[in-house]
């Protein structure tokens, strides 16, 4: 499988303010790839790069093997799906998705059937003569996406586009894009701060703090082995316990992650002789989360840790107030690379 973007040490400064901090990133040919952080952590100017908006202050950035530092953006091969889907609002649905063809010079009747064929892509054969204003959230986010695609990129920057959706159209506009992604087989790199998101879509993800790579890898390696303490954190909810952290000491030093998934609530202590982990607290709080039961447990007064639990079986919670021990298979613990 080949390379369709390859950040090598670069780095991206406005003004005085440093946007991205040496990014070595390699993004595969094919590959639906994600770009998790918060708000300022670099995201959106790696797809700006990537997209010619913005040249690199330091290092390089190649496109499928070659340098992109000397191609314009109209160059490049590469389309971009904004979070507000940018449509023209006085044309139609229609006239949207061929404009790109139409500013190339393709001719009427292959841009009516290069049109005609994207919109059934996208499940809106039926909404070419209606306006923007006439649609609703995902019938946009779908014209944008058809108006983005019908020029055949190499690569789809997805920036943020599903910010403003609704949960449950979100949820199935992520599905719609997976399913797209597949069939047309193109680079996807899709820019989110939502950690959900990131985990169910991507093939890969990387994900950014403060201009720079915390963690690239495989879904699941990230969730489940971060390396870092902002991974840790940020990627889902995680218990930090440690010699110099936050909980309750374990043999060894450094800083490790516990999953709350992974943390069950018992009653009373754990047998003597049980291979399990346990620490006593006082449950100070006790969340619904439909499937799943949240508890937050105080330990040693000043210090919490959570765990998960599933609705499964004995629905019965103990009491806010009450004391409970938690317990945990110490195979579960995960030791971060930073232990600050």
């Amino acid at each position: 499988m080949g390379t369709a973007v390859r950040f090598r040490n670069a780095s991206l400064h406005y003004g005085d303010a440093l946007a991205l901090a040496g990014v070595d990133l390699e993004i595969l040919d094919g590959e639906f790839f994600g770009i998790l952080g918060p708000s300022g952590s670099g995201k959106t100017s790696c797809l700006r790069l990537i997209a010619g908006f913005e040249q690199p202050t330091a290092g390089s950035l190649e496109l499928h093997g070659r340098s992109a530092i000397a191609i314009p953006p109209y160059e490049r091969n590469v389309n971009t799906v904004f979070q507000d889907y940018a449509l023209f609002p006085h044309m139609s649905v229609r006239e949207n998705v061929a404009y790109g063809l139409m500013v190339k010079g393709v001719g009427r009747r292959e841009r009516l059937e290069r049109v005609a064929e994207m919109l059934e892509m996208v499940r809106l054969a039926d909404f070419g003569p209606r306006r923007p204003a006439e649609l609703s959230g995902g019938q946009r986010q779908r014209v944008a996406l058809a108006r983005a695609l019908i020029n055949r990129p190499k690569v789809l920057l997805l920036d943020e586009p599903l910010g403003a959706l609704d949960l449950k159209l979100r949820q199935q506009m992520q599905l719609e894009l997976r399913s797209l992604q597949r069939t047309l087989g193109i680079t996807f790199i899709f820019v989110t701060h939502d950690q959900g998101e990131a985990l169910s879509m991507s093939d890969r993800l990387a994900v950014f703090n403060a201009g720079r790579i915390e963690q690239v890898g495989a879904p699941r390696d990230v969730y489940e082995r971060p390396t870092t303490r902002f991974v840790a954190e940020f990627v889902g909810d995680s218990n930090l316990i440690g010699s110099r952290g936050v909980q309750t000491p374990v043999s060894g030093e450094g800083l490790f992650s516990l999953r709350p998934e992974r943390v069950c609530v018992a009653a009373t202590k754990p047998v003597v002789g049980s291979d399990l982990d346990a620490v006593e607290g006082r449950l100070t709080d006790v969340q619904f989360h439909g499937a799943s039961i949240r508890y937050v447990v105080s330990i040693d007064g000043d210090r919490s840790m959570t765990a998960l639990s599933s609705q499964q079986g004995d629905t019965r919670t103990p009491e806010v107030g009450s004391k409970i021990w938690l317990t945990w298979n110490p195979g579960d613990l995960h030791r971060l690379e930073d232990d600050a």
